[in-house]
């Protein structure tokens, strides 16, 4: 009898542990879909709908505004369930203060080509600050990204060279965090998105800032200051009191961003 219970037990486990495996990108990138031809001929909800060809085939869908003179724009690194459509109030309040900005739409995600995987995203995110690096030469980049796309910006701006780098709901690795939510499995052996910014934050010497609200219950606070404190200067660290992650992106939070950016591009000139 307990040998066949035991054998229950076992057998169980093992498949949870497949299943949770095979459905592992489904459950890491929610936002993709495969309707890219019909998000594609949707009317753009802000900006101009641009195409960004990366270097292995894929065609990624971004909402572009241009800066003014002289000005930053911003590249942004939307988070796993994010849809760059609804990202017109981060377009307004970065063009009412002259800012640019580049919202991506990951491979896979609407719009855009291909599937995704951290490989493919971390091949979208150099391929969108080169576009920016051709068609807009003369404007500071500033990257931003926002909960899985922090990773994204991390590996960008160890890549390429940037104004300033800032991170919203930031996290030292998916690795770490999927361990910290399912403990009963044997994440790190299985995981095939790792996405270790705590390996690739070293080479960012860009100022960096982060942001986090405390009452993250997604990615923990505690998992941004990690990541934190494994960066380099020069870096900030801000804690948005009774902001969680859906909920992060208070007017004052975009503020703090553009003043960040602005005293950033400021050192950065010598001004």
């Amino acid at each position: 009898m307990l040998t066949t219970v035991l054998t229950i037990a076992v057998v169980g486990y093992a498949l949870v542990v497949a299943v949770m495996y095979f459905a592992q990108r489904s459950l890491l990138f929610p936002g993709a879909t495969s309707g890219a031809t019909s998000a594609a001929a949707a009317p753009v909800p802000w900006g101009e709908r641009v195409t960004i060809t990366t270097p292995d085939g894929e065609a990624l869908a971004a909402l572009y505004v241009k800066a003014g003179d002289g000005r930053q724009t911003v590249l942004f690194f939307p988070g796993n369930g994010d849809n760059i459509a609804d990202y017109g109030f981060l377009g307004d309040a970065l063009a009412g203060r002259g800012f640019g900005l580049l919202a991506l739409s990951y491979r896979g995600y609407p719009g855009s080509t291909g599937s995704p995987s951290e490989a493919g995203l971390l091949v979208d995110g150099l391929a969108a600050f080169d576009w920016l690096a051709a068609n807009a030469a003369s404007s500071p980049v500033v990257i931003l990204g926002r909960s899985l796309g922090t990773g994204v910006a991390v590996n960008t701006a160890a890549e390429r060279n940037a104004t300033a780098l800032v991170l919203v709901s930031a996290y030292d690795s998916v690795m770490a965090v999927a361990a910290g939510t399912y403990p009963y499995l044997p994440v790190t052996t299985l995981i095939r998105d790792p996405f270790r910014s705590d390996l690739r934050i070293a080479r960012v010497s860009e100022p960096k800032l982060f942001i986090h609200g405390d009452l993250d219950s997604s990615i923990p606070l505690s998992a941004g200051k990690k990541l934190f404190e494994a960066a380099p200067e020069s870096k900030q660290f801000s804690v948005q009191k009774g902001l969680g992650h859906n909920d992060i992106w208070a007017p004052a939070v975009v503020d703090e961003i553009m003043a960040f950016a602005d005293q950033a591009t400021g050192s950065a000139t010598g001004r």
